[in-house]
């Protein structure tokens, strides 16, 4: 891999990316914006949470308000705004009862999406907030807050004034930001203060760059550990050493990234060494950083904005493992 850390992320309908700050709240406390209806209600569905459901409502099924009921009841918190989430999901006409689209329920392959209605359908974005992981929904998108103001999608058969019936589990929930416990780092290593919605601001020592990979953690997570090989959800921003400069960040863009967390110079896809090994054993709620020196970089190559020969510096909020 000879490539500076980029963005894995698949194309379509209902796939979209992370931006924001806000904290999980009580499922008690959050106020749904969208409630059940009697569109809702007359959607029937059966299976287990996790596997292809059996769906059957009376057609048309037509609303001018998005609506949703609980199939199936889950745990923990209520998912907020801009949080980035896994699903598995069933996606019907309302107008024709055609199913558009399905899921794979394998246990590995779902829908990634946020929670935030500039990137996903608005009536998908809100018919998840307050929703639960482990919840299984039905949720009926009206045509003002699905593809009605796009005019529909004539290669998925879905006009300009078709509802839009959704089955929904929801599988898992990543973090939008590091939550561990802080951490004491090594003195010689740069500086880190963070910002209100825990964006990264680095202060570089005026020293010269070690000459050898160089790793802290500056908060420690519960969550699950990184293995190699698998894929990461992270927030991260790199700074040059010598220049101290941002040359690439999440943060600036308002999108983490989904990484393949091998060695790129070993595997083909992978990351450079030396950040494939400040995340390889790390836990989900962690806070890393990473003086990564040219060797374990990019060498004597530059690379967009990387002059040959530079120190890199990471710091990386490890959200989830996918």
């Amino acid at each position: 891999m000879r490539r500076a850390p980029a963005l894995i992320a698949s194309a379509g309908l209902l796939v979209a990316v992370l931006t924001g700050c806000s904290t999980p709240v009580d499922a008690a406390d959050c106020q749904a914006p969208v409630t059940k209806g009697a569109a809702s209600k007359l959607v029937s569905v059966s299976g287990e949470f996790g596997s292809a459901p059996t769906v059957d409502f009376p057609t048309p099924l037509k609303t001018d308000s998005t609506q949703a009921s609980e199939i199936i009841a889950g745990t923990g918190a209520g998912l907020v705004p801009d949080q980035l989430v896994k699903l598995d999901l069933s996606l019907y006409n309302g107008t024709t009862g055609a199913l558009i689209s399905a899921g794979e329920y394998d246990g590995v392959n779902q829908a990634s999406i946020v929670l935030d209605d500039e990137q996903s359908l608005p009536g998908l974005a809100m018919g998840l907030e307050c929703a639960q992981v482990g919840s299984r929904l039905a949720l009926i998108v009206s045509p003002d807050d699905g593809l009605g103001p796009a005019g529909g999608d004539p290669n998925s058969g879905i006009g300009a004034d078709d509802s839009l019936v959704f089955v929904i589990d929801v599988v898992r929930a990543n973090l939008l930001r590091a939550n561990g416990a802080n951490q004491s780092v090594a003195s010689g290593l740069p500086s880190v203060v963070l910002a209100t919605d825990g964006t990264p601001g680095l202060t570089i020592p005026s020293s010269e760059p070690p000459t050898e990979l160089q790793i802290g953690v500056l908060k420690k997570g519960d969550g699950e550990q990184v293995a190699e090989g698998d894929t990461a959800t992270l927030h991260y921003t790199g700074v040059l050493w010598n220049e101290n400069t941002v040359f690439d960040s999440s943060w600036q863009t308002g999108k983490p990234a989904e990484f393949l967390i091998v060695d790129g110079s070993k595997t083909e896809g992978g990351l450079i060494p030396g950040f494939a090994q400040a995340i390889i054993g790390q836990t989900v709620g962690s806070q890393v950083i990473a003086v990564i020196p040219a060797d374990q970089a990019y060498g004597d190559e530059a690379s967009q904005k990387i002059p040959a020969g530079s120190t890199l510096v990471f710091v990386v909020d490890i959200l989830g493992v996918n």
